[in-house]
């Protein structure tokens, strides 16, 4: 029997890599030689309805920006950097941000479900790209509305890479936290609505399903991050729903609004393990 990512829904598409290394292989896609088209759109379009339903999509949008490396120096560790700013006469919010690799074999990497109301959002994680591909963030609305912005990178066989630590020692790591505000930018100009940022990392492998085990050659079963919360006090900041495109222990620094209260995080793995932690250094109201 086989199983194809692209054609079961967006929770299909992001948890596909659970189904194990053959769900995985069926669906990868070739790697784009280099001199194609500087687009992967045409395979955006084979699950587009399937992430997103049939809302249309405004592309090129001037709410977002997304940069990456043109060409990464390592396919498994990508940096992503997503800015969203909505107009100062938008009575909107941002709702949500979902990152996609249109040539991974479960194309939606993750997605960040924001609280606090926020009308500016700045985003930085690693991701993994498996071939030649866009890279694209998709922005939702408040009013249900939906903006794009891409970016073409050069890289292959990031699904794939052999995990940088044995498995030894990453289970001995496993949840491991740092989370904390992040170094500020002195050159950075200073946001509108006076957020600041935190960088939050957990050690975990994230196995892909794709990964052969040095030792025996057989491959490693997929086991990632799939959900992490971040609230301050009571109130949410953001929830994330991730697959197998985050990278090796997993970096995502994030806007956030200060307040008085305490910004906590607690994550989990798709074996149902979680980690919990509490920003160190908080910065002052």
């Amino acid at each position: 029997m086989s199983f194809s990512p692209r054609s079961s829904g967006l929770n299909g598409v992001r948890l596909a890599a659970a189904f194990g290394l053959a769900a995985a292989l069926v669906a990868a896609p070739a790697l784009a030689a280099p001199g194609t088209d500087q687009n992967t759109d045409k395979t955006f379009e084979t699950f587009r309805k399937d992430a997103f339903g049939d809302k249309a999509i405004e592309r090129d949008s001037a709410l977002l920006t997304i940069d990456a490396p043109i060409r990464a120096e390592d396919a498994a560790v990508v940096p992503i950097d997503v800015n969203v700013t909505l107009p100062k006469d938008d009575p909107r919010t941002v709702k949500a941000v979902t990152l996609i690799v249109d040539e991974n074999p479960s194309p939606v990497a993750a997605t960040f479900t924001l609280g606090q109301e926020r009308r500016e959002f700045a985003l930085s994680t690693r991701l993994r790209v498996n071939a030649y591909s866009s890279v694209r963030a998709v922005l939702e609305t408040s009013d249900g509305q939906l903006h794009m912005a891409a970016r073409f990178v050069k890289a292959s066989g990031g699904c794939s890479a052999p995990a940088l630590k044995d498995e030894d020692q990453a289970m001995a790591n496993l949840g491991q936290l740092k989370f904390r505000p992040a170094v500020a930018n002195a050159s950075a100009k200073p946001r509108d609505d006076g957020s600041s940022d935190a960088q939050l990392m957990i050690r975990h492998p994230n196995y892909s399903g794709l990964q052969m085990d040095p030792i025996d050659r057989t491959y490693i079963p997929a086991r990632f991050v799939n959900k992490i919360v971040v609230k301050q006090g009571e109130a949410t900041v953001f929830t994330m729903e991730g697959g197998i495109s985050l990278s090796e222990d997993p970096a995502i620094q994030f806007s956030y609004l200060p307040g008085a209260a305490p910004v906590t995080v607690n994550a989990q793995d798709t074996e149902g393990v979680q980690f919990s932690g509490e920003m160190q250094g908080r910065p002052k109201s």
